[in-house]
């Protein structure tokens, strides 16, 4: 696949006073669900060439509004209107045939079968004079859609051998064939590296340009800011605000998110440092990262920064035995551990909350209880019968200490938000009573109000004593809750910083692989930067 080199500054996109044309519109929209609305009275204008940023806490009705503009809900209240007339949109197929296109977060997409083929699911496939399927025909098709957007593919080639950015372009590139005029993109940069992001801005500028309306759903606010025009604020399913990206700042656009202003969305105290319980001497793996060095003390809290890539992930992998080191060492309490899976780490002590918790940390159809209490058994069972007392009451406590929302210990993780999932998977972490604790982008998918849950939690674990390296693909998170900054480039260590005034230039230059020099005492970082 080829990337597009295209322009995405959004100084020259159009402003609210420009008379653009409409796409298409909520008019007093509302839905209601057993009697309680997820949205009422919605107006939402989305502009042609614009792009439209729906921004708002899980709950606070987004994909309810969503859902109504693709066709899935019909409103209870107001109406669709799409290019200045009334629509009814009783199903996904009629919104596409309407000109409005939706990428989900999950991709719709069948991996077993081709590019070619995928475009054409559920869609007319042109036919020869024999009644057979036209493969030239459809495969020119297909061309053409890649085109608009300025890429190649191997039409052939199944979808799993795809990338997870290639395979968005497939979604893209399904809609564009069908002439959408509006694509509604949910959480794209979600599973996306830092270049594959880029490269999908580029495109969505692309699109913007022709006159492509994009509605822009993330939980990401320094992608919002730097892609979209105007910004919609939902909060417990009432429209709070839309107005133009550039009338707003970061600080102001949480607040209207969750109605407390930014300096109160990061929790953190003073901490007090206490001895070694982890360092590592010229870790390395081969291919991954290379003598990498630095101490964990009881009681802090360790940034671990870089661009995604950088081998962050897999330095937090080796140290738990998921990815075993091929070089150098660990050592525990000031003893050398040899860690070579996951099962010798949690003996010792360590815990890793992964980055993936859909994949890697939870099993989404089963009850929340189990899942909590699934990696403590040795704790809950005896003669290999588990007690569910005992599962009850671990669940329980850290229901209550985590303040996890649901209807039932019973029901499923599936049915949590992102955020009430994410408190799961740090509850299933901590009932092993671990000492060193290795978050992996633990506020990955989840709204700011949980956000600041989860960093009062990684707060209070310091606090507690325990040993925490936090790996943060998110500025902001790093800089607010970290007594210390490693940053890596390239798997090499490139940067460490001592708070509490870090240097946000400073972090951004290690990050891009040039070296700074130590701040404070080598002894921390034993080897990690000359």
């Amino acid at each position: 696949m080829m990337t597009p080199s295209i322009d995405h500054d959004r100084s020259a996109a159009p402003s609210a006073e420009t008379a653009v044309p409409i796409a298409c519109r909520l008019a007093g929209a509302g839905k209601r669900f057993g009697g309680i609305w997820a949205c009422r009275s919605v107006d939402l204008e989305i502009r042609a060439g614009e792009v439209h940023a729906v921004m708002g806490e899980n709950g606070a009705g987004k994909s309810t509004l969503m859902k109504m503009l693709h066709g899935i809900h019909l409103p209870d209240e107001g109406h669709v209107e799409v290019a200045g007339s009334i629509v009814s949109l009783t199903s996904p197929r009629i919104a596409e045939a309407a000109g409005i296109a939706m990428v989900p977060q999950e991709l719709d997409l069948f991996p077993d079968l081709s590019v070619v083929e995928n475009l054409f699911v559920g869609r007319v496939r042109p036919r020869t004079r024999l009644g057979t399927f036209d493969w030239a025909a459809m495969r020119q098709q297909a061309a053409a859609a890649f085109g608009r957007l300025n890429v190649s593919f191997d039409l052939d080639a199944a979808v799993r051998s795809l990338s997870g950015a290639n395979a968005q372009m497939v979604e893209i590139a399904r809609a564009l064939m069908h002439d959408a005029k509006v694509v509604i993109l949910d959480e794209p940069t979600a599973a996306l590296t830092e270049r594959e992001a880029q490269r999908l801005f580029g495109i969505v500028g692309e699109l913007t340009r022709r006159g492509v309306a994009i509605v822009y759903i993330s939980h990401r606010l320094d992608e919002v800011f730097q892609i979209s025009d105007r910004i919609t604020v939902m909060r417990d399913g009432e429209q709070i605000h839309t107005c133009c990206t550039r009338d707003l700042d970061m600080s102001r656009l949480i607040q209207m998110m969750v109605g407390r202003p930014l300096s109160k969305l990061f929790h953190r105290t003073p901490h007090s440092p206490g001895e070694a319980l982890l360092e590592v001497r010229g870790l390395g793996r081969t291919g991954a990262f290379k003598d990498i060095s630095f101490t964990l003390r009881r009681g802090e809290i360790v940034g671990l920064s870089g661009l995604i890539g950088a081998g962050r992930s897999e330095v937090a992998q080796a140290i738990f035995g998921i990815a075993p080191a091929t070089h150098g060492s660990i050592l525990i309490e000031g003893r050398p551990i040899p860690i070579p899976n996951a099962s010798t780490a949690i003996a010792r002590g360590i815990i890793y909350v992964p980055e993936e918790r859909r994949s890697q940390g939870l099993v989404l159809d089963y009850p929340i209880d189990w899942n909590i209490a699934f990696s403590g058994l040795d704790r809950i069972s005896r003669f290999g019968f588990v007690s569910r007392r005992r599962e009850r009451e671990i669940a329980e406590r850290f229901r209550a200490l985590f303040a996890i929302r649901s209807s039932s210990l019973k029901a499923p993780v599936l049915s949590l938000s992102g955020g009430n999932q994410q408190k799961v998977l740090l509850a299933k972490a901590l009932v092993v009573e671990p000492d060193i604790i290795l978050l992996d982008e633990p506020t990955r998918g989840v709204d700011v109000g949980a956000k600041a849950e989860i960093y009062r939690i990684i707060d209070n674990l310091a606090a507690a004593g325990k040993a925490v390296l936090l790996v943060s693909s998110e500025m902001n998170e790093i800089l607010s809750m970290s007594d210390r900054i490693l940053v890596m480039h390239q798997g090499r260590l490139t940067g460490a910083f001592q708070g509490p005034d870090f240097s946000p230039d400073a972090i951004g230059a290690a990050a891009a692989g040039i070296v700074a020099e130590l701040a404070e005492d080598p002894a921390l970082y034993p080897g990690s930067v000359h």
